[in-house]
C-alpha cells in the first residue's frame, strides 16, 4: 500500500518510476523515496535478522537513529533503509546478523 495522492505534500499523483532488486526479486519503487517505504509498499516487513537469535527486524524509528532497518545495499552492509533514497537498479539483500561487504547477489 502506498499513498499516491497526498493533499498536503503535493497535489500530483506519484507513480513508480524505478525498480529495485530485493533478495533477487524486482520491486517497483519511486525514485527518491526511502528504501524502507518502497519495501513496506511491496509488503516486505523483514529487513534483517539479529546476529545472536536470528529474530526478524523491520522499520522501527524511521528517522535513522536505530539499526532495525539496516540491509545490505549494493554490497554495503548496515545501510539504514529508512533514510536512504531509492535509485533505479539498486540491489538490496536482507541482512543476516552483522552483514558482510560485497554481498550483491
Amino acid at each position: 500500500m502506498r499513498i499516491k495522492h497526498h493533499p498536503i505534500l503535493n497535489d500530483e499523483t506519484r507513480e513508480c518510476n524505478a525498480t529495485i532488486i530485493v533478495d533477487g526479486k524486482k520491486v517497483p519503487a519511486i525514485e527518491g523515496e526511502p528504501i524502507a517505504a518502497a519495501l513496506l509498499a511491496a509488503g516486505i516487513r523483514k529487513f534483517r535478522e539479529t546476529p545472536k537469535y536470528h529474530k526478524p527486524r523491520g522499520i522501527f524509528c524511521a528517522i535513522g537513529r536505530c539499526t532495525d532497518c539496516v540491509m545490505i545495499v549494493d554490497g554495503i552492509p548496515n545501510v539504514r533503509t529508512c533514510v536512504t533514497p531509492v535509485r533505479n537498479g539498486m540491489v538490496i539483500k536482507t541482512q543476516k546478523g552483522l552483514g558482510e561487504w560485497g554481498e550483491k547477489s
